[in-house]
């Protein structure tokens, strides 16, 4: 019975290595992102900006590390549901405090 899967190889130590200086950046930029935001006023654009940089890094994370994209794509869909159900429950949330904080 003839293997009729295609592999792709894995990364090798340089690229996990590259990969991890990226997700330093990353973290970099949201550690700063935390400092301006205290020292200018971004207009509420931090709170995006690092959701952003978060779902950039899970998806690195997930697709590189946990090697997701040498897996089938039902499991890449089943951990891209989870990170959007994630963020709207934590929209949900976010909004039921806004609510309660308008209703005072």
């Amino acid at each position: 019975m003839a293997d009729d899967t295609h592999h792709v190889p894995h990364p090798t130590t340089g690229q996990y290595v590259k990969i991890a200086i990226v997700l330093a950046i990353v973290t970099a930029v949201e550690v700063a992102l935390f400092y301006i935001d205290e020292a200018v006023d971004m207009a509420g654009w931090d709170g995006p900006l690092l959701v952003i940089l978060s779902f950039f890094k899970f998806v690195v994370v997930i697709g590189w590390f946990m090697h997701l994209r040498f897996e089938k794509p039902l499991l890449t869909r089943f951990f891209a549901g989870g990170f959007i159900l994630a963020l709207a429950l934590y929209g949900i949330v976010i909004a039921s405090f806004l609510v309660g904080l308008i209703t005072r």
